[in-house]
Protein backbone atom coordinates (compact mmCIF):
# COMPACT_ATOMS: atom_id res chain seq x y z
CA UNK A 1 0.00 0.00 0.00
CA UNK A 2 1.08 3.29 -0.55
CA UNK A 3 2.01 6.01 1.82
CA UNK A 4 0.87 9.40 1.19
CA UNK A 5 1.63 12.19 3.23
CA UNK A 6 -0.77 15.44 2.76
CA UNK A 7 -0.97 18.98 4.46
CA UNK A 8 -3.70 20.76 4.93
CA UNK A 9 -3.36 25.01 4.16
CA UNK A 10 -5.67 27.51 4.78
CA UNK A 11 -6.66 30.54 6.70
CA UNK A 12 -8.06 30.76 10.43
CA UNK A 13 -11.83 29.21 10.47
CA UNK A 14 -11.54 27.81 7.09
CA UNK A 15 -12.19 24.17 8.12
CA UNK A 16 -8.69 22.70 8.20
CA UNK A 17 -8.92 20.98 11.50
CA UNK A 18 -12.29 19.26 10.25
CA UNK A 19 -11.26 18.04 7.48
CA UNK A 20 -8.29 16.86 8.35
CA UNK A 21 -10.39 14.73 11.33
CA UNK A 22 -13.09 13.99 8.14
CA UNK A 23 -9.92 12.00 5.77
CA UNK A 24 -8.80 10.67 8.30
CA UNK A 25 -11.71 8.59 9.35
CA UNK A 26 -13.04 7.58 5.33
CA UNK A 27 -9.12 6.66 4.44
CA UNK A 28 -8.18 5.48 7.54
CA UNK A 29 -5.02 7.75 7.45
CA UNK A 30 -3.30 8.89 10.66
CA UNK A 31 -4.09 12.46 11.74
CA UNK A 32 -1.60 15.19 13.21
CA UNK A 33 -3.19 18.32 14.65
CA UNK A 34 -1.68 21.89 14.64
CA UNK A 35 -0.52 22.12 18.85
CA UNK A 36 0.06 25.67 20.01
CA UNK A 37 -1.09 25.49 23.96
CA UNK A 38 2.30 24.85 24.76
CA UNK A 39 4.02 27.69 23.55
CA UNK A 40 5.96 28.90 26.14
CA UNK A 41 6.15 32.17 24.72
CA UNK A 42 2.13 33.09 23.83
CA UNK A 43 1.10 34.41 26.87
CA UNK A 44 3.83 36.93 26.59
CA UNK A 45 3.09 37.43 23.19
CA UNK A 46 -0.28 38.53 23.46
CA UNK A 47 1.27 41.00 25.98
CA UNK A 48 3.60 42.38 24.07
CA UNK A 49 3.78 41.28 20.53
CA UNK A 50 6.81 43.15 19.36
CA UNK A 51 8.73 41.95 21.74
CA UNK A 52 7.73 38.23 21.64
CA UNK A 53 6.92 38.02 17.93
CA UNK A 54 10.00 36.63 16.93
CA UNK A 55 10.51 33.95 19.96
CA UNK A 56 7.43 32.48 19.50
CA UNK A 57 7.59 32.34 16.11
CA UNK A 58 11.13 30.66 16.50
CA UNK A 59 8.99 28.25 18.87
CA UNK A 60 6.59 27.82 15.85
CA UNK A 61 8.93 26.83 12.90
CA UNK A 62 10.86 24.45 15.20
CA UNK A 63 7.83 22.34 16.92
CA UNK A 64 6.47 22.43 13.13
CA UNK A 65 9.78 21.01 11.49
CA UNK A 66 9.80 18.45 14.32
CA UNK A 67 6.21 17.53 13.78
CA UNK A 68 6.93 17.56 9.75
CA UNK A 69 10.04 14.93 10.68
CA UNK A 70 7.44 12.73 12.62
CA UNK A 71 4.99 12.56 9.69
CA UNK A 72 7.89 11.72 7.22
CA UNK A 73 8.84 9.20 9.29
CA UNK A 74 5.30 7.58 10.34
CA UNK A 75 4.80 4.11 8.38
CA UNK A 76 1.36 4.75 7.02
CA UNK A 77 -0.79 8.00 5.56
CA UNK A 78 -1.11 10.79 7.03
CA UNK A 79 -3.30 14.04 7.33
CA UNK A 80 -1.94 17.02 9.11
CA UNK A 81 -3.55 20.33 9.74
CA UNK A 82 -1.88 22.92 8.58
CA UNK A 83 1.88 22.79 6.96
CA UNK A 84 5.22 23.93 8.15
CA UNK A 85 5.25 26.35 5.48
CA UNK A 86 2.35 28.42 6.53
CA UNK A 87 4.62 29.43 10.02
CA UNK A 88 6.68 31.57 7.90
CA UNK A 89 5.01 31.92 4.92
CA UNK A 90 2.30 33.33 6.20
CA UNK A 91 2.12 34.10 10.22
CA UNK A 92 5.71 34.98 10.44
CA UNK A 93 5.32 37.57 7.21
CA UNK A 94 2.11 38.90 8.65
CA UNK A 95 3.97 39.96 11.67
CA UNK A 96 7.02 41.38 10.27
CA UNK A 97 4.30 43.46 8.09
CA UNK A 98 2.39 44.46 11.33
CA UNK A 99 5.88 45.70 12.44
CA UNK A 100 5.90 43.36 15.35
CA UNK A 101 9.73 41.81 13.65
CA UNK A 102 11.82 44.29 13.07
CA UNK A 103 13.78 43.88 10.17
CA UNK A 104 16.50 42.38 11.14
CA UNK A 105 14.91 39.45 12.96
CA UNK A 106 12.64 38.69 10.75
CA UNK A 107 15.94 38.15 8.24
CA UNK A 108 17.29 36.05 10.51
CA UNK A 109 14.32 33.74 10.61
CA UNK A 110 14.01 33.77 7.10
CA UNK A 111 17.82 32.30 6.77
CA UNK A 112 16.82 30.20 8.85
CA UNK A 113 13.34 28.71 7.51
CA UNK A 114 14.62 29.16 3.92
CA UNK A 115 18.28 26.84 4.51
CA UNK A 116 16.34 24.57 6.88
CA UNK A 117 13.40 24.09 4.24
CA UNK A 118 16.21 22.59 1.23
CA UNK A 119 16.98 19.48 2.95
CA UNK A 120 12.73 19.08 4.55
CA UNK A 121 11.02 16.46 2.06
CA UNK A 122 7.66 18.14 1.39
CA UNK A 123 4.16 16.56 1.92
CA UNK A 124 2.86 14.45 -1.47
CA UNK A 125 0.61 17.16 -1.32
CA UNK A 126 -1.02 20.36 0.16
CA UNK A 127 -4.41 21.15 -0.23
CA UNK A 128 -5.40 24.40 0.18
CA UNK A 129 -8.89 25.59 1.55
CA UNK A 130 -9.38 29.42 -0.12
CA UNK A 131 -12.42 31.80 1.30
CA UNK A 132 -13.64 35.40 1.46
CA UNK A 133 -13.34 37.28 4.34
CA UNK A 134 -16.92 37.29 5.03
CA UNK A 135 -16.93 33.29 5.02
CA UNK A 136 -14.30 32.88 7.52
CA UNK A 137 -15.71 35.39 9.48
CA UNK A 138 -19.29 33.67 9.56
CA UNK A 139 -17.31 30.39 9.98
CA UNK A 140 -15.30 31.63 13.28
CA UNK A 141 -18.46 33.01 14.99
CA UNK A 142 -20.35 29.55 13.97
CA UNK A 143 -17.57 27.65 16.29
CA UNK A 144 -17.23 29.92 19.23
CA UNK A 145 -14.06 30.15 20.20
CA UNK A 146 -13.82 33.00 22.46
CA UNK A 147 -9.67 33.79 21.69
CA UNK A 148 -10.99 34.06 18.61
CA UNK A 149 -13.86 36.23 18.47
CA UNK A 150 -11.91 39.57 17.98
CA UNK A 151 -9.87 38.34 14.79
CA UNK A 152 -10.64 41.43 12.44
CA UNK A 153 -11.87 41.74 8.52
CA UNK A 154 -8.57 43.47 7.81
CA UNK A 155 -6.32 40.86 9.35
CA UNK A 156 -8.04 37.88 7.38
CA UNK A 157 -7.60 39.77 4.07
CA UNK A 158 -3.97 40.32 5.05
CA UNK A 159 -4.03 37.00 5.58
CA UNK A 160 -5.73 36.00 2.71
CA UNK A 161 -3.53 38.16 0.53
CA UNK A 162 -0.35 36.41 2.03
CA UNK A 163 -2.07 32.74 1.12
CA UNK A 164 -2.30 33.98 -2.37
CA UNK A 165 0.93 34.98 -2.96
CA UNK A 166 2.68 32.41 -1.30
CA UNK A 167 0.82 30.02 -3.84
CA UNK A 168 1.38 31.45 -6.49
CA UNK A 169 5.26 30.56 -5.99
CA UNK A 170 4.61 27.46 -4.41
CA UNK A 171 6.28 24.42 -6.30
CA UNK A 172 7.78 21.98 -3.60
CA UNK A 173 4.86 19.46 -4.25
CA UNK A 174 1.65 19.69 -5.70
CA UNK A 175 -1.49 21.63 -4.68
CA UNK A 176 -5.03 21.49 -4.85
CA UNK A 177 -6.86 24.55 -4.43
CA UNK A 178 -10.48 23.81 -2.61
CA UNK A 179 -12.84 26.82 -3.27
CA UNK A 180 -15.02 26.56 -0.37
CA UNK A 181 -17.55 29.72 -0.47
CA UNK A 182 -19.89 27.11 -1.55
CA UNK A 183 -18.73 23.61 -0.47
CA UNK A 184 -20.09 22.46 2.86
CA UNK A 185 -18.19 19.18 3.49
CA UNK A 186 -19.40 18.86 7.05
CA UNK A 187 -22.82 18.62 5.99
CA UNK A 188 -22.75 17.63 2.81
CA UNK A 189 -22.00 14.00 1.74
CA UNK A 190 -21.58 14.75 -1.85
CA UNK A 191 -19.46 17.87 -1.51
CA UNK A 192 -16.87 15.90 0.64
CA UNK A 193 -17.10 13.07 -1.79
CA UNK A 194 -16.04 15.68 -4.34
CA UNK A 195 -12.86 16.54 -2.31
CA UNK A 196 -12.47 12.98 -1.70
CA UNK A 197 -11.88 12.25 -5.29
CA UNK A 198 -9.93 15.81 -6.61
CA UNK A 199 -7.49 15.07 -3.70
CA UNK A 200 -6.75 11.57 -5.45
CA UNK A 201 -6.86 12.84 -8.57
CA UNK A 202 -4.37 15.00 -7.54
CA UNK A 203 -2.31 11.86 -5.65
CA UNK A 204 -2.49 10.13 -8.79
CA UNK A 205 -0.32 12.50 -10.92
CA UNK A 206 -3.15 14.07 -12.83
CA UNK A 207 -1.55 17.37 -13.58
CA UNK A 208 -4.87 19.79 -13.91
CA UNK A 209 -7.50 19.13 -10.93
CA UNK A 210 -9.88 21.63 -10.74
CA UNK A 211 -13.21 22.40 -9.04
CA UNK A 212 -16.01 23.49 -11.30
Amino acid sequence: MTKHFIAIAGNIGVGKSTLTGLLSQRLGWEPFYEAVADNPYLADFYQDMPRYAFHSQIFFLSRRLRHHRRLLDFPGSVVQDRSVYEDAEIFARALYEQGHIVPRDYHTYRELYEVLAQFLPPPDLVVYLRASVPTLLQRIAQRGRSFEQGISPEYLEQLNRLYTAWMHDFSSCPVLTVPTDNLDFVHNGTHFDLIIHKIQEKLSGKEEVVFS
